[in-house]
């Protein structure tokens, strides 16, 4: 840690840092393991070249997952977005999985769900007060009356046309999507309401705590699909059948629901475009045609 974000993160706390060592946390940002001279371990996040509404962003979609009160979030503890970008979040240990670890995460996933969001009153359903991040890229929460319309134009849309701008992508994805966007409303799946979620839900954004109980850390919110929670975490390796089942018991999904797991990968994998490139175009072609 530089001198000027000890003395910001000391500043925070009350207390001054006394010991720190660089520890995992993700590929963006540093990440320290924080001892304070009151006796606190805390875990810093830092980044001086992020944008400055970064780790406020992060901060508050943190907030809003705990209040469900439905699976474990880490307490947001300090902020800075000024010349020292960083977020103080209580420290977690890690541990072995529990036996029911998998069956807990379902459930638990399926109860963060279900906690409706506040629909915003003067502008729809589907969406967050403020945009915010997804890895380093902005995310458009603009709310949205209708599920379709937040997905197709919230969500594909500004990554598809990033994509093509940056020359990542072919121009022929314009009327493959135009195509898409056309029949979003036949094939996003029967209305549900509007889930709390996660947003960025890959397998590195689950930890197991120090009671090997499920915890979820680095979240992109908003109000939207549950499916896309999920279809994410399947993409990336974290949705095991017994997850999915104990989902499935707390919080049925509706009968068609695997048709559509395709469709929602498709907003995760065009960020991947976006911020890698390389075979990820391919894997949004094949998913894309799916539906074409």
């Amino acid at each position: 840690m530089h001198a000027r974000l000890t003395l910001a993160v000391s500043e925070a706390l009350g207390s001054p840092v006394r010991t720190h060592a660089r520890t995992h946390g993700g590929d963006i940002n540093d990440a320290f393991d924080v001892t304070l001279a009151d006796g606190r371990r805390v875990f810093v996040k830092s980044n001086d070249a992020a944008e400055p509404r970064m780790f406020a962003c992060e901060a508050r979609g943190l907030n809003w997952l705990r209040k469900a009160c439905a699976i474990r979030i880490p307490e947001v503890l300090a902020c800075g977005q000024d010349d020292v970008g960083f977020l103080v979040l209580e420290r977690i240990a890690s541990a072995a999985r529990a036996a029911d670890y998998e069956e807990r995460l379902g459930r638990e996933l399926a109860a963060l769900h279900r906690t409706a969001p506040v629909p915003h009153p003067l502008h729809g359903r589907f969406g967050f007060p403020e945009p915010n991040f997804i890895g380093s890229l902005t995310q458009d929460n603009t709310f949205a009356e209708t599920w379709p319309e937040f997905y197709a134009t919230r969500r594909l849309e500004p990554q598809v046309r990033a994509a093509i701008d940056r020359g990542i992508a072919p121009a022929s994805w314009q009327r493959g999507f135009a195509r898409l966007f056309a029949v979003m409303d036949d094939i996003a799946g029967p209305p549900e309401p509007p889930a709390r979620l996660h947003g960025d839900l890959w397998s590195g954004n689950v930890m197991v705590d120090d009671a090997g109980a499920p915890c979820l850390i680095d979240p992109a919110v908003y109000a939207g699909h549950r499916e896309v929670d999920l279809a994410m975490l399947r993409l990336f390796g974290g949705l095991g059948a017994r997850t999915l089942a104990a989902y499935h018991e707390a919080a049925p999904l509706a009968d068609d629901h695997a048709s559509r797991v395709a469709l929602y990968q498709l907003y995760p994998l065009l960020v991947h475009v976006n911020l890698f490139g390389g075979s990820y175009v391919t894997s949004v072609e094949r998913a894309l045609n799916q539906y074409l």
